[in-house]
């Protein structure tokens, strides 16, 4: 129960931060996440949220005498995860955010790059994540509680439908941080340059970019938390997810400082000159910064960087993810049957005590105010502004 009210709390965080950005007013938030610190503490939540759904959620999937009368409260701590990094994604932007990560950005910075990995991954085996997936809206009220009244297996696909927009916000928080590299410590540098070589990474993104897909000889991208399909007339437009690549891209090869860092062998220079062929004139009229990178990249061609300097460094190494896996090695079965019996096999009455608690949390109104487009007539498609009183679903533009 504890837990679950950190959730509601996270929940209500993610929720005020949007609306909050929406309006411009983000300020106040930010600055009482800072002087609480609580960015150290929310990316602790994050990984230890990520260990749980690889470690103790597929053996909860295996287990043969685990049959639970719903399978809500496994889905809520599945969703944990994504409340977070799109709270983090939300307030990142902030400079004084990223600041107060302190040394927990190198977890972070090392949760994005697996998040990142996977999906490029995806990319290059051809996946698309156009399944549906669960959103908050399905558990406004009690009766959607049928929607998770599923078998563990089926939570297993929508567990991989939500990787994938989970991925896509921690692109958007690598960029945040790209941002700031002039005030990073210097182990993340060096972490994001030269550990994880997260310029070549994200060449593969450009290359493959995953948030694309052709579907019946149709072009559809994903934006705004959904598949779209795209007209002919847009194909050539940039999203914003191709524009935080470009972005991160920019800030790490640009940098002077990432400049001295970074290795630029045979291999690396040969996948960062894959990008000239990118660099059309129709993207560079749509980001015109691009046009120093096409500058950089014609010299790359022609001439041999010279190699970094070895300066001895003591190098920092994140903690949260390598602690909790040796803290808890070999005891994953015991944590999975430990939860079975005293948190996902809830008596009924608990279970629509929950659901009254988050049919409050995700009122109709508010996740309304969240939506990304306004409701729509049923009848005719125009914008509606009369919702029916019955079924509470529906709108029409009249009576």
């Amino acid at each position: 129960r504890r837990w679950l009210r950190q959730h509601e709390s996270v929940e209500k965080l993610n929720m005020h931060a949007i609306l909050s950005a929406a309006a411009g007013q983000e300020q106040l938030l930010t600055e009482l996440l800072v002087s609480h610190t609580k960015i150290p503490v929310l990316i602790g939540e994050l990984i230890s949220a990520e260990v749980w759904k690889h470690k103790v959620f597929p053996v909860l999937c295996r287990l043969e005498d685990f049959h639970p009368r719903s399978t809500f409260p496994i889905y809520v701590v599945l969703h944990h995860e994504a409340s977070i990094i799109n709270l983090l994604e939300t307030v990142f932007f902030h400079k004084e955010i990223c600041e107060s990560a302190e040394d927990s950005v190198l977890d972070l910075i090392d949760y994005c790059h697996r998040k990142l990995t996977l999906l490029a991954a995806r990319s290059t085996n051809g996946q698309a994540a156009t399944q549906k997936e669960l959103h908050p809206k399905d558990l406004a009220s009690l009766s959607s509680m049928q929607s998770v009244l599923a078998p563990p297996q089926e939570l297993q696909k929508q567990a991989e439908a939500m990787e994938f927009e989970i991925s896509l916000k921690a692109l958007s928080v690598l960029r945040y941080i790209t941002d700031q590299v002039d005030s990073l410590p210097l182990s993340a540098l060096t972490r994001m340059l030269n550990t994880h070589n997260l310029p070549c990474l994200l060449v593969q993104l450009v290359e493959h970019c995953p948030w694309s897909c052709h579907e019946a000889g149709k072009l559809k991208k994903f934006e705004n938390g959904a598949w779209h399909e795209v007209p002919p007339e847009d194909q050539v437009k940039m999203t914003k997810l191709d524009g935080q690549v470009w972005l991160a891209l920019l800030n790490l090869l640009l940098s002077p400082e990432c400049q001295r860092k970074y290795r630029f062998d045979s291999f690396n220079k040969s996948q960062l000159l894959k990008l000239r062929a990118f660099l059309t004139d129709v993207l560079l009229d749509q980001l015109p910064n691009l046009v120093e990178m096409q500058r950089f990249l014609s010299h790359l061609a022609v001439t041999e960087p010279a190699p970094p300097k070895k300066d001895l460094v003591l190098e920092q190494v994140p903690v949260i993810w390598d602690h909790l896996l040796r803290k808890n090695a070999g005891k994953w079965e015991a944590i999975a049957k430990h939860q079975v019996k005293h948190a996902f096999s809830p008596t009924e009455e608990e279970l629509k005590l929950q659901a009254r608690r988050w049919a409050q949390t995700y009122s109709l109104d508010l996740l309304e105010a969240l939506a990304p487009d306004k409701p729509r007539c049923r009848v005719c498609g125009v914008e509606a502004a009369k919702r029916c009183s019955r079924c509470r679903n529906e709108w029409y533009c009249t009576r």
